[in-house]
Parts: C-alpha cells; structure tokens; sequence
C-alpha cells in the first residue's frame, strides 16, 4: 500500500489550542481536498461488511486491508458518518483500491 495513505494525519496537521489545551487536527489542511476528492482518487471493489465485524470500521478495514488504520477510508469513501448507523453487518461496501 502507498505509504502516503499509513494515517489520514499524513496529509498536514495543524495544531490549535481548544479549551486551553493544544491539539493537532487536519481539519483546514490539504486532507480537505483529499477527502472532498477521495471519490474521484481510488476505484474501487466491492465487499459487505461481515457479521462477525457488524459496527467494527477497524476490523473491517483489517479484513480488506490487513491493517486496521483505513477505517476512516472506508468511512469518507461510502459517505458514512457513524459507525454504529451505517457499517451493519451485511451492509454492501465501496472498498478503495488503494494498493
């Protein structure tokens, strides 16, 4: 896999302070275009999300991928925004060819 998808922070992070604490984000970095453009980036297979991963974006990442750390693709890719609504068991999955 390319070594530039390893996090989704690789891409710029920034740090802010948030209630008196610092913080590292990339939100207002060049990962907003990455992800506004994500879906015109990778093609794709297709896959379902397997019983035993029903709610688990990391175990299905690992099932794709062999590695848990593109969950968050999979996420941004299918326009899912909670795990718990939208990655069911058996859900039908737009798997990013990122390799």
């Amino acid at each position: 896999m390319k070594s530039n998808y390893l996090s989704r922070y690789q891409y710029g992070v920034v740090s802010v302070r948030h209630k008196d604490k610092d913080i590292t984000t990339s939100v207002g970095t060049e990962m907003d275009d990455f992800i506004e453009n994500i879906n015109q980036t990778f093609q794709y297979t297709l896959g379902k999300v397997p019983s035993s991963h029903d709610r688990r974006p990391d175990l299905t990442s690992f099932t794709f991928y062999d590695s848990p750390k593109y969950w968050w693709m999979i996420m941004q890719y299918n326009n899912f925004t909670d795990p718990f609504e939208d990655l069911a068991k058996g859900t039908t999955l737009k798997i990013p060819k990122i390799s």
